[in-house]
């Protein structure tokens, strides 16, 4: 069974087709890219699988349930992590902080824990925390705990941005262009830590890159997205030979050559 199924999804916003007709199916622990030209729709096929929009027809399973206008913190409490394009981090709040938020999605002590500082509450507060530093170290960021995250560097930022995804423990995680202004040395870190986070934790990955070289270096799968349509999907090698792939980002021209 697929983890995340999307079948016939379709989007419009007004009188504009953003969607269209887009099936998609990661499998549990690969490595699945989805690239096409800018302005295709990747970032909107994101944001109608975790409930930022409705799609207008067609729905998306997770783990064989459906998920189809669920609101965004119940489909991220199913195990359905994302990061952004544009960084979504709190300016007033540090490294350690930002990780620790994420896992609240879990808690169980409730409001009269919370008030009573209950030892449930006091023992969950300790597994959260431990938790979280356990992932700032495997990001190499521990060292940076206490420092609001507006003092550092742009790629320590993403970094925070993938450990908070990770605390909620997911399935999936959809990585959105997470190398968006990078260095190459900054590049390479992030590829490196991509791969550790498939391996070592298990987690599938469904990622929007333009840095072709990468997403056949990293992806089992590719899907290839134009004008809101899947036009190709295979293998990196099978997408790399496509002759529809090398149209929609080289023209036609480059197709008869």
């Amino acid at each position: 069974m697929s983890l995340l199924r999307v079948e016939g999804m379709s989007h419009f916003f007004g009188g504009l087709r953003a969607v269209h007709d887009v099936s998609l199916a990661i499998e549990p622990g690969r490595l699945h890219g989805l690239i096409g030209p800018n302005g295709a729709g990747k970032t909107t096929i994101f944001n109608l699988i975790t409930g930022v929009y409705i799609p207008t027809g067609g729905r998306v399973l997770f783990g064989g349930e459906e998920i189809t206008g669920l609101p965004p913190h119940r489909i991220a409490a199913r195990g359905l992590g994302r990061t952004f394009q544009d960084l979504k981090l709190w300016r007033h709040m540090t490294v350690l902080d930002h990780v620790r938020m994420a896992r609240y999605a879990t808690i169980g002590y409730g409001l009269f824990g919370a008030f009573f500082s209950t030892p449930r509450r006091k023992r969950e507060e300790e597994e959260i925390e431990a938790q979280a530093r356990r992932l700032l170290a495997m990001f190499d960021i521990e060292g940076l705990a206490g420092q609001l995250v507006t003092n550092l560097p742009y790629g320590v930022q993403r970094r925070v941005e993938m450990a908070r995804a990770l605390a909620l423990e997911p399935k999936l995680l959809l990585l959105d262009e997470p190398t968006v202004g990078m260095t190459p040395e900054e590049l390479n870190q992030m590829m490196e830590l991509i791969r550790r986070i498939n391996d070592e934790f298990g987690v599938a990955i469904l990622l929007i890159e333009h840095r072709l070289k990468m997403v056949m270096e990293l992806c089992d799968r590719v899907s290839v997205l134009v004008f809101g349509e899947v036009i190709a999907e295979g293998s990196p090698a099978e997408i790399r030979g496509d002759p529809r792939v090398i149209e929609a980002y080289l023209g036609r021209d480059a197709v008869a050559a």
